[in-house]
């Protein structure tokens, strides 16, 4: 009797820490990341919304886009409970040392759009369970922009998975952390244009 107690005591503690732990970014601002506005969205949409005709819920911060499909019933602390029918627009810059060709992977529950550049690389819209789906563009050296747009349908699995490949490489988690220019760029220090 007292092994189950302390068996059900641990799935309680492991799922009220899974329920707190910020999947989609934190409010902390963190400036050379991605920034993600949160919106709500109309129930029983199949696409992504238009954002410029909704209106902003929250802002989120993270530096990479890491979320294997799982459960997601927290919503987000301190900006909204939702944890269905949500639609978040990641913005960001990063920098190329060595230019050249470059895949990136998206793999997402339900829809999303990457764009490099405000040009559209990998569109996985629609309302569907975890899809991955690839595309390639090349980056010539210095600074590009990065626009993840991404939906959240019914309850209550998501996914939303960023990586990217040099020509020839192996993939790995997009992190804006690691794709920072030298300090003594001053490119970098332009405001990035907001979508």
């Amino acid at each position: 009797m007292r092994t189950a107690c302390l068996l059900a005591f641990a799935i309680g503690a492991a799922w009220a820490q899974q329920e707190t732990t910020p999947v989609f970014g934190t409010t902390v601002v963190i400036s050379s990341g991605l920034r993600g506005t949160v919106y709500h969205m109309h129930r029983g949409s199949l696409v992504l919304p238009d954002f410029q005709k909704l209106k902003p819920a929250g802002v989120i911060y993270t530096t990479s886009l890491d979320i294997p499909p799982q459960d997601f019933r927290a919503g987000f602390p301190g900006v909204t409970k939702r944890n269905e029918w949500f639609a978040i627009d990641y913005t960001g810059r990063f920098w190329i040392e060595n230019a050249g060709a470059y895949s990136f992977s998206l793999l997402s529950d339900d829809g999303s759009i990457l764009y490099i550049d405000d040009a559209s690389v990998i569109d996985n819209d629609g309302l569907h369970p975890p899809a991955e789906k690839r595309g390639d563009v090349y980056l010539d050296h210095g600074v590009h922009s990065v626009r993840i747009s991404y939906f959240q349908g019914p309850r209550f699995q998501v996914a939303l998975q960023l990586k990217i490949a040099p020509q020839g490489g192996a993939f790995r988690i997009f992190n804006t952390d690691e794709l920072k220019p030298p300090s003594d760029s001053e490119h970098w220090r332009t405001p990035p244009e907001q979508h």
